[in-house]
């Protein structure tokens, strides 16, 4: 009975806000609260409420929170391991010992060569990446595997690539500094050793190519060099008059497409 009388009231109080012709907005602003009152009054027989959803995990599975801790710890080592395990080390050193035999150490940007070198990794890695895709990733979203094995396949592609890419010489050295007995074969390496032996052979193999890079150029700045003593210009830079004769050169010859594919020449 109370909830009627104030249901009248409130009523009454509109149509006399009508009658006295209101603003607009205090009347929109007397409906809303009408609405809002009758919702606060409406009968309890609604429809039952639905029982509460037990939470089930999540789509990458982890259940505890110490799962998800050392998933995010992982996340924050993820590019350590992308740039360790694939071919971006060779590909961005050779990159910046370029700019250095140019004489253009800014230029390209730092985002330039990076990106550049990022894209050229994953053309490079594309089979491996695919590998893993269709090994690990589909089976483990169809439920077919658990998250152990799923780990083990990604490893796999990975320790296959880099192993091609390493020398035995550097998988001997970090298999006596870890004091672990030598394997039946390479495969059986565990990724500990295979790591940072990929590693060190990347840097030798990109030191190769950057000091070849560098010949024709330094060559160039001796000749400008000694141009420029016989004309009796020693206070003039030889770097400074070189450098536009070495852009030249890299443009004439095409640099940037034999040196990319050397480099992905390389890999294979």
């Amino acid at each position: 009975m109370r909830d009627l009388v104030s249901k009248k009231y409130f009523l009454n109080l509109l149509v006399e806000g009508f009658k006295v012709k209101q603003t607009k907005k205090i009347c929109i602003k007397n409906i809303l609260f009408f609405l809002f009152f009758l919702s606060l009054h409406s009968p309890a027989e609604s429809a039952p409420a639905s029982p509460p959803v037990q939470p089930t995990g999540n789509i990458l599975g982890l259940t505890s929170p110490l799962e998800v801790l050392l998933f995010l710890t992982l996340l924050s080592f993820l590019p350590a391991i992308l740039v360790m395990t694939t071919c971006f080390i060779r590909i961005v050193v050779v990159f910046s010992f370029l700019r250095q035999a140019m004489g253009t150490p800014q230029v390209p940007p730092n985002t330039i060569v990076v990106g550049l070198a990022l894209f050229i990794t994953i053309f490079v890695m594309s089979p491996v990446i695919d590998r893993i895709y269709n090994e690990a990733y589909i089976p483990y979203t169809k439920k077919e595997i658990n998250g152990e094995t799923a780990i083990q396949r990604v490893g796999e592609p990975l320790k296959e690539f880099m192993l091609k890419q390493t020398r035995e010489k550097d998988l001997a050295l970090f298999l006596k500094l870890s004091n672990s007995p030598r394997p039946e074969k390479p495969m059986d390496l565990s990724l500990r050793v295979v790591i940072p032996a990929f590693a060190i052979g990347e840097l030798k193999k990109a030191f190769e190519i950057s000091f070849l890079i560098f010949l024709p150029f330094l060559v160039l700045d001796m000749v400008v060099a000694s141009i420029l003593l016989s004309m009796g210009m020693m206070m003039l830079p030889p770097v400074m008059v070189s450098m536009p004769f070495k852009l030249l050169l890299f443009v004439l010859v095409d640099g940037w497409g034999l040196l990319i594919g050397s480099l992905v020449g390389s890999f294979k």
